[in-house]
């Protein structure tokens, strides 16, 4: 039969005389269209789906080469700044190794409170109490605490503070308590404070 032949009779063919049942009693021409377009659709449907897997694909590479760019980029900076980062550090010890030799060492201490003596008595200040406290220990330095109980007018009080913290040794002033010495005389003030001063801990140091 020729190919005009089929579509001829492909043509004389009713929807409602088909049996879906039973293919192969379909005109040739009928099949082989209903082949081709069977072969179309898995066609389109398994590029989709190849396609759609591909895109997936080429996203996961497209996100991971932005993470590898950014971790080359971060990595060249900083091997470019290598040197400047070493020249920090360098000047950032050398300035830790200043700040260390102004921490006192055990041995002056007790130069340490002679100075503080010397200026309360310059201020014009009478001593109640100067009085060492327990170390206090932390990571890279020990604190040594002295409770410093004086009498004097507020300007002298004033001048006092100012000159232990004008010292050449790292010494902080905590805890201020300022209070007349008595009503009759309200000029006449009692000022508890403590003079916090520090040593460099070896063992923390080492740690």
């Amino acid at each position: 039969m020729s190919f005009s032949q089929s579509m001829d009779s492909l043509k004389k063919v009713e929807l409602s005389d088909l049996d879906f049942n039973n293919i192969g009693s379909w005109p040739g021409a009928l099949k082989v269209i209903v082949c081709i377009f069977v072969f179309i659709v898995l066609l389109f449907a398994g590029y989709h789906f190849h396609l759609k897997d591909l895109q997936a694909g080429l996203e996961k590479v497209e996100a991971q080469e932005v993470a590898l760019r950014k971790e080359f980029e971060d990595k060249s900076f900083r091997a470019a700044n290598l040197e400047a980062y070493k020249e920090q550090l360098a000047e950032i010890e050398e300035r830790f190794s200043g700040l260390l030799k102004q921490l006192p060492k055990d041995s002056e201490v007790p130069g340490l409170l002679e100075d503080i003596t010397q200026m309360g008595l310059n201020s014009g200040l009478e001593f109640e109490s100067i009085t060492l406290k327990p170390e206090v220990a932390k990571q890279f330095y020990v604190e040594l605490p002295i409770n410093i109980v004086v009498r004097g007018s507020y300007h002298d009080l004033a001048t006092f503070v100012s000159s232990v913290a004008g010292l050449p040794r790292i010494v902080t002033l905590n805890d201020f308590v300022i209070q007349p010495v008595n009503s009759a005389n309200p000029d006449l003030l009692t000022m508890n404070i403590v003079a916090k001063t520090y040593r460099y801990n070896d063992a923390g140091g080492q740690q």
